[in-house]
Parts: structure tokens; C-alpha cells; sequence
């Protein structure tokens, strides 16, 4: 299962069924899940954790020490979920001790082709990355995230959950749930409709959004009185995320 002219060090621990290719280098303090294939010509570098069925494609770089320049050498993390795929010329980094010490990636989520995940990141489920996506330091992803080619998020920037990001879009603020963006500067262009009902969501939840995103982009309130706004005439789950995630923005929000 693994190519002889792979070199896997003696304290990495690889299920018995994981697959190496060619070439590739697998450094101490990797943990590797059952089912996994690691292609060739791959560079996965320690601590880092890697669930079941992970599936790395050539050229990838995983768990490498990061970008940061007070990085110095300490033992930080990457741990990924189960189900992942991880395209050609994709790096992941691990955190830094000046915030989690880990880079945290969840479960199936796609990377495509030299898509690049700073230090300290935090990606939920299901997310898609297309090519050449950049996530700087400390971005965090909800579930169900998608973001089109070349689209760059800065750093501390927080994407929400079902939210989608056009190709090029240069994302600098927080992005509400549900939301869909694009443009350099990112601008809103409404909610992710076909996406929330392609993944089930209700009429009523739905038509409850659409209200919900029009009292925060088009009624001329204040973020605080749309959030009380909404609050007042939902008592729904979907709008409470699409709320919460407004509430809880640092840096402000994309409008």
C-alpha cells in the first residue's frame, strides 16, 4: 500500500489500509485515518491529523509550518474530519500560538486545485473551495460554504454558513449566513436561494430569510434595529443564524 520510494517516518501512524504514492514524504506526528489515499508527490508535515477516507492529490502540501513571521518553530496543530478531498497544489497550514494553535478543517469538504488555508483557519462541513481560493490566517468557514475560483478572504474574517462567494470576489468584512457575495470589494447580491433550496430548505423558512435580508440590506436600518426587527417577527431557526451571525461580526459586515 505504500510505493517503496515513498518515505514515511518510522513514528507517523497510517491505518493499515492507507495508500502512499510515489515520492511522497510523510513526516513524524502525522496521523492518517483508515481508507485514505495519499497520491504522489505529496509533503504532509506534523502535528496533523488526517480522518478516514482522506483523499490528497499530487503536489499538495499538508500541515506545513505557516506563513506568520513570529512563527517560531512551536508545536502546532492541523486536524481535519473524515471525507475530505485535497486537489493538486493545495498547502494547508497549521495555527500559531498567538491564537488556537490549530488549524481546524472538518469533514467532506472539497479543496480544489491550489487552493491555499492560512494558519489558524476554521472550516466547518461540507464546504467547497474552488481553484485557487486563498483563506489568510484566523478566517473561519460555516458549513456549506462555498467560494468560487480565486476568490481571496482576508485575515479574521468570518464566512457564514451556506453563504457563496463569486469567482475574483476580494472579501475584507464578515459574511452573514446564507448570504451570496461578489465583486473586489465584495458586495451582497442577495441570498444564496438556490443553494438553501437545493439542500431542503422550507417555504416558509425561505420566504422568512428573504424578509429577514431585506430589513438588514434595503429597509435603510441600523444593523441593531434590523436585528431586533427580525427577532421581533421570527421565532425561526434559520433566521436566528442569519441574525446571530450578524451579531456576532468584528469587523463588520459585507453590505
Amino acid at each position: 500500500m505504500i510505493h517503496p520510494t515513498a518515505l514515511v517516518d518510522p513514528a507517523a501512524r497510517l491505518a493499515d489500509d492507507v495508500e502512499v504514492g510515489p515520492f511522497t514524504v510523510i513526516g513524524p506526528d502525522v496521523e492518517i485515518g483508515p481508507g485514505s489515499r495519499i497520491g504522489p508527490h505529496v509533503v504532509i508535515k506534523g502535528p496533523t491529523l488526517l480522518g478516514a477516507r482522506t483523499r490528497i492529490f499530487q503536489f499538495a502540501s499538508v500541515g506545513e509550518d505557516c506563513q506568520d513571521k513570529k512563527y517560531a518553530g512551536e508545536p502546532t496543530r492541523l486536524v481535519m474530519g473524515d471525507d475530505n478531498v485535497v486537489r493538486e497544489g493545495v498547502t494547508l497550514h497549521r495555527g500559531t500560538v498567538q491564537d488556537r494553535g490549530e488549524t481546524t478543517i472538518g469533514s467532506r469538504n472539497l479543496f480544489m486545485a491550489y487552493v491555499h488555508v492560512g494558519h489558524d483557519c476554521v472550516i466547518g462541513n461540507d464546504c467547497i473551495l474552488a481553484n485557487q481560493v486563498t483563506l489568510a490566517g484566523h478566517v473561519k468557514l460555516g458549513d456549506f460554504a462555498i467560494l468560487g475560483g480565486l476568490a481571496a478572504v482576508h485575515q479574521f474574517c468570518h464566512f457564514g454558513t451556506h453563504a457563496m462567494a463569486g469567482g475574483g470576489s476580494i472579501i475584507t468584512k464578515d459574511t452573514p449566513a446564507y448570504v451570496m457575495i461578489n465583486g473586489n470589494p465584495a458586495q451582497a447580491h442577495g441570498l444564496n436561494l438556490v443553494g438553501l433550496k437545493r439542500r431542503g430548505f422550507s417555504k416558509e423558512a425561505l420566504k422568512a430569510l428573504s424578509e429577514a435580508y431585506r430589513l438588514v440590506y434595503r429597509q435603510g436600518l441600523t444593523v441593531e434595529q434590523a436585528l431586533a426587527e427580525i427577532r421581533t417577527r421570527y421565532q425561526l431557526a434559520e433566521t436566528e443564524t442569519f441574525a446571530a451571525s450578524i451579531e456576532a461580526s468584528t469587523r463588520g459586515i459585507i453590505r
